[in-house]
């Protein structure tokens, strides 16, 4: 949509189908967001934390049924199915209104309309784009303040561009019956009923930065990533930028955040984003990376002092924790918080806490903070242009297979590498342990569009970029015959992120496999480490059997796609299975 008549025209519009009790504009100031979270203390929408541990700390609990993403009420609309592919849900863009007006109607009875608007991205930036976001919960308001730079920010960027993307959002009756999440590529329009989960919810997060951001950087020739971007400093103070995209459960925060023990000698992580990542081609022809969010929505669950201390340090003030459990104290806890749980604990629903009945904080319980609060912020992550990128990471979780690190040929192997990167399922995440789930770049739940129309965009984009970066491939969770990880993982991740900046900067060698080239033994510096050389070797080891099922198994996913698939990704498949011989 565009312009500030076109926006008030459409809350008029929302607001008779929806039928709140008042419509609030919100400017997203300080005095706004004390008053919101008053509000919310009093009805029991939030609780108050400890506000001498925990100063400006909030806790609020979902209903039982609403404490994640759902895929599966998750839908492209397009006007044809395949415009959004295999990958997605897809469903027809008027059924789609229909249907949910039904669900929106007199939807916000009883209740105040907000109008969110919102920058994503920085405000000097010209890649910015602004959202706003129509919703009648003040929990989504609190977190889009946190999340993105909110009201009157926005609305001066409107007036200069002339163009927003709208969502609409209503709690509904949370009946996961009559829950959707529904994206409308061609209107750059998001409709979301039924949930006030943080990526139901908040809009302008994988909705708009990932979903719709990836339809338009497919139209106007950019690129919407599911990506961390991280600067790590060497000795001589340079600082090389890398982007990189895991599945969930492959470290992805911790990466970003990364306390480097080799600090001593000089290496250090600077954080600029933990999530997503919008490049574009600079005039200098590299591409250049902004974080368009200004805050972090991170797990809790798993985040302590040795796997994260910088996550740890920044939601110790001013933030939003949900679905974490509480001690007597009033204070945040959740599973590995701490080596013991303390006594007395009220789990994520409120209950004293039965260990026989499950965790007590929910296993997706997440924290919203400010990213300006990271103790490891880099100091360029608001840069208006990015931060230019010299690395892209592509990672997973496997078992066996895939070795610590290994580097791509070229682009286009890069692209098939990151189109074909697996994770193997643990327990806790789907009871089934080992199966093999292919999320090409880490963006299968988020690609807006055809995925292998998507894969066909990484590969002109590479012809593209005079000076793109390379590829690597990591994996930190291979394990050993005993089941036990080969690689001590977390902060020691820095030594492999040292030599992909050798590589990057032409200082460190290299051994090419049929799969890409992997470090040669002297170039990785382990010292200091409890690995010999036979875990060394396990650890960098292409078995060529494994090698040719994966190969096979890569080929059969592919096939999913049919006729749009690119044909580079067909050639680098059987590529691969001529190297492997």
């Amino acid at each position: 949509m565009a312009g500030t008549q076109d926006l008030e025209r459409w809350v008029n519009e929302c607001a008779e189908m929806t039928r709140p009790d008042r419509v609030r504009w919100c400017d997203g100031s300080q005095a706004e967001y004390d008053q919101l979270v008053a509000e919310m203390l009093r009805d029991g929408t939030f609780i108050e934390l400890n506000q001498r541990t925990h100063p400006g700390a909030y806790l609020h609990r979902s209903h039982p049924s609403d404490v994640a993403r759902t895929e599966d009420l998750t839908f492209i609309c397009t006007p044809e199915r395949e415009q959004a592919g295999v990958t997605n849900n897809w469903m027809e863009p008027g059924e789609a209104k229909t249907m949910a007006r039904g669900l929106f109607k007199d939807a916000m009875r009883g209740r105040t309309m907000y109008v969110v608007p919102y920058l994503m991205g920085t405000p000097a930036s010209p890649f910015a784009k602004v959202g706003v976001e129509l919703t009648d919960s003040p929990y989504v308001v609190a977190n889009m303040r946190l999340m993105t730079r909110m009201g009157q920010v926005a609305l001066d960027h409107l007036q200069k561009t002339g163009e927003f993307a709208p969502g609409l959002h209503s709690l509904g009756d949370l009946d996961p019956k009559r829950r959707f999440i529904l994206h409308f590529p061609h209107e750059r329009l998001v409709w979301s009923v039924g949930s006030g989960y943080g990526g139901n919810a908040l809009l302008g997060k994988k909705c708009l930065a990932l979903r719709l951001a990836s339809w338009m950087a497919h139209e106007e020739g950019w690129m919407a990533e599911h990506m961390l971007i991280l600067g790590l400093e060497d000795p001589r103070g340079e600082v090389t930028y890398v982007a990189a995209a895991f599945p969930s459960a492959c470290g992805k925060t911790n990466l970003a955040m990364l306390i480097a023990p080799l600090s001593q000698a000089g290496y250090r992580v600077w954080t600029v984003g933990d999530d997503i990542a919008w490049m574009r081609i600079g005039p200098d022809g590299r591409l250049w990376a902004m974080n368009p969010e200004a805050g972090m929505f991170g797990v809790a669950p798993g985040t302590n002092d040795a796997t994260n201390h910088n996550a740890l340090a920044m939601t110790t003030h001013d933030a939003i924790f949900t679905n974490v459990a509480m001690t007597p104290e009033g204070e945040p806890w959740w599973e590995k918080l701490t080596a013991t749980p303390p006594a007395g604990l009220i789990d994520w629903q409120g209950h004293p806490w039965d260990p026989s009945a499950g965790p007590a904080a929910h296993p997706n319980a997440r924290f919203t903070a400010s990213a300006a609060q990271c103790p490891s912020i880099s100091p360029h992550w608001e840069d208006p242009q990015g931060v230019p990128i010299s690395a892209i990471l592509f990672g997973g979780r496997r078992a066996h297979v895939a070795p610590l690190v290994y580097q791509a040929f070229s682009w286009q192997h890069g692209v098939f590498v990151g189109a074909t990167m697996a994770s193997e399922t643990t327990a806790a995440a789907t009871g089934d342990v080992g199966i093999v789930r292919r999320d090409p770049m880490a963006m299968r739940p988020f690609c807006g569009y055809n995925m292998a129309d998507y894969f066909g965009h990484w590969l002109e984009m590479g012809q593209r970029i005079p000076n793109p970066p390379q590829i690597f491939h990591v994996n930190w969770f291979r394990k050993g015959p005993d089941g036990s990880f080969l690689w001590p993982g977390y902060g020691e991740n820095i030594r492999v992120l040292r030599w992909i900046l050798d590589r990057v900067h032409g200082r460190a060698t290299a051994i090419s496999t049929a799969i890409g080239a992997i470090p040669s033994p002297e170039s990785l510096d382990l010292t200091g480490l409890d690995l010999n050389p036979a875990k060394v070797n396990a650890l960098l080891e292409i078995d060529a059997a494994e090698w040719q099922t994966e190969a096979n198994d890569i080929g059969t996913f592919l096939n999913t796609f049919g006729s749009h698939l690119p044909p580079e990704l067909r050639a680098e498949q059987a590529a691969l299975i001529q190297r492997l011989g």
